[in-house]
């Protein structure tokens, strides 16, 4: 009886303090949403401190739609995810990918986009007469043709210096495939990969499509120029998500139905050929 007693005192003070695994539910009204502000057009940081781009309008929408007070933050990428994890903020939106490295620590809800990797150099470069014999090269299963296009790069890349955006997926592309025949050179900001890039202090860059469309319609990027295949699969991920941590699985269902009534009525393809050019929303329901 006494035991019975104390079980049931251990319960109650499990809900009224909390306890990690106790299954209380939190109260989601208030959600602080971190975006890094500095990779247009997925997000970007106006001269008035104002963030912007395709990430703050699809969360902006979904606050709206599942009637959340949603505070949008600036974060750098590189402490992004221990922001997370830590309960400096409670979802991330900032054209991550969902990797399987990644959700070893945290969770995704979506996938809200998904777009493959490319390769761009500066016009005037000899990279940029480079023509693969394949479009787009999916790492996941890699066939002969897949792999002659890659060893075809490698020959062409070798003792070039690459530019790349730290602890990305690109970043884990690049060292991946090409670390052992060109420089790799990280960066902090996408920013500061194309100042050192439109400098010709490197060879070519890589990056999301959907960073290079855009950017290559405006003054900073008409010098450029995409080389070789779209990269998708494997290191790439399965498409950009917004990332919660583990233990909200409440948020992430929250999340993830504001994101489906987006696709299902065409705002997320809508929103993608804004910011864009191009629509690369998924093209089937699912959640990670």
């Amino acid at each position: 009886m006494k035991k019975a007693m104390l079980f049931g005192l251990v319960v109650c003070l499990a809900v009224i303090i909390g306890v990690p695994g106790a299954g209380v539910a939190k109260d989601w009204k208030k959600v602080r949403v971190a975006t890094e502000g500095a990779y247009p057009p997925w997000n970007a940081t106006a001269t008035d401190g104002k963030l912007y781009g395709f990430d703050i309008d699809v969360i902006n929408e979904v606050c709206r739609r599942m009637s959340l007070e949603c505070e949008i933050i600036p974060q750098a990428w590189k402490g992004i995810i221990p922001g997370l994890t830590g309960g400096k903020y409670d979802l991330i939106i900032a054209g991550m990918q969902a990797t399987p490295k990644r959700l070893e620590v945290i969770d995704f809800a979506g996938p809200y986009a998904k777009t493959p990797g490319s390769f761009a150099t500066l016009k005037s470069s000899p990279l940029a007469a480079f023509k693969s014999s394949l479009e787009g090269v999916t790492l996941n299963d890699i066939t002969p043709p897949e792999q002659s296009v890659i060893d075809e790069l490698r020959k062409l890349l070798k003792g070039k210096v690459i530019g790349v955006q730290t602890t990305t997926t690109h970043s884990n592309f690049l060292d991946t495939y090409f670390k052992d025949v060109a420089t790799i050179r990280k960066y902090d900001s996408q920013e500061n990969v194309l100042l050192d890039l439109n400098a010709g202090r490197i060879d070519a860059a890589e990056a999301s499509l959907s960073y290079w469309v855009p950017l290559m319609k405006k003054e900073q990027g008409a010098n450029l120029a995409l080389f070789g295949p779209a990269w998708t699969g494997d290191i790439f991920g399965l498409g950009n998500g917004v990332g919660v941590r583990k233990e909200d699985q409440d948020l992430k269902a929250i999340i993830n139905e504001g994101l489906a009534q987006m696709r299902a009525d065409g705002t997320i393809q809508k929103l993608a050929i804004q910011w864009f050019g191009f629509d690369n929303s998924p093209k089937e329901g699912g959640s990670f």
